[in-house]
């Protein structure tokens, strides 16, 4: 078994991790270059991504379908992690999916901390977040189990998670992960230039210029630059630093 997955602020690697910790098999980020090879050598696929506004992140529809002719044939399992609420998660993959020939045999939904930061909602205390994480990796430990047992979890697979996730956020805000976003905000006065959002963006949307960090026009809104950043001099939706989140943080 074969893990592909994406994860901005190490949510959704975690709960990958977790969930083949007993089922065995190797893990790959989407943006390593021997994802491809892994993807074509494995017949058994368990992928996984965050959620945004109930879809999918840009850079994770792209990787699907500009590898369309990977999926043909493959088993796919999909884990989909979230702030709180998704509805058919798992969902807006299986669809692409299935399109491509591969069969989509279960979904899995686990909630983690909320890693927008800089909206104050959803911001929640280190122990709540502690509390998530590990009511996240008991689900996860017990869906593994389950699958084991060929009774894999089918959550985000049906018509009433399509119609919640739909109603819930996609009709009014799926279109912000359609195109990438002119996104991140840099503050020059904070910044130092020390280069790591550079280093860390997926989409090698930031660039150091006299000193300083400039964004571009190419952001999937992963949060990884805003978390890592040692001056928070960055932020994507919002305007203010109200939480860096990182896995590592509470692990």
């Amino acid at each position: 078994m074969t893990g592909i997955y994406f994860s901005g602020t190490g949510n959704t690697k975690y709960c990958l991790s977790v969930f083949l910790g007993s089922l065995g098999g190797d893990m790959f980020s989407l943006e390593d270059p021997k994802a491809i090879a892994a993807i074509a050598d494995s017949g058994n696929i368990v992928f996984a991504y965050p959620i945004y506004y109930s879809s999918l992140p840009k850079i994770v529809r792209d990787f699907i379908t500009k590898n369309k002719d990977l999926w043909s044939g493959k088993n796919i399992y999909i884990i989909a992690t979230m702030g709180l609420f998704s509805g058919d998660g798992a969902g807006v993959s299986a669809r692409l999916f299935t399109k491509y020939g591969a069969n989509v045999i279960g979904g899995l939904h686990l909630r983690m901390p909320d890693c927008i930061g800089d909206v104050k909602a959803l911001k929640r205390s280190a122990e709540r977040n502690k509390k998530i994480i590990n009511v996240a990796r008991l689900k996860a430990e017990n869906a593994a189990k389950l699958f084991s047992e060929g009774k894999p979890a089918q959550e985000g697979l049906n018509i009433f998670y399509h119609i919640a996730g739909l109603f819930g956020q996609r009709l009014w805000f799926g279109h912000k992960t359609r195109v990438y976003a002119e996104s991140p905000s840099i503050d020059s006065g904070k910044c130092v230039g020390c280069g790591v959002c550079a280093e860390k963006c997926p989409m090698k949307n930031i660039r150091i210029e006299n000193s300083r960090a400039v964004g571009g026009n190419r952001c999937t809104m992963c949060y990884r630059c805003f978390s890592l950043c040692p001056k928070q001099a960055v932020t994507i939706i919002g305007k203010k630093v109200f939480e860096q989140h990182h896995i590592g943080k509470y692990l």
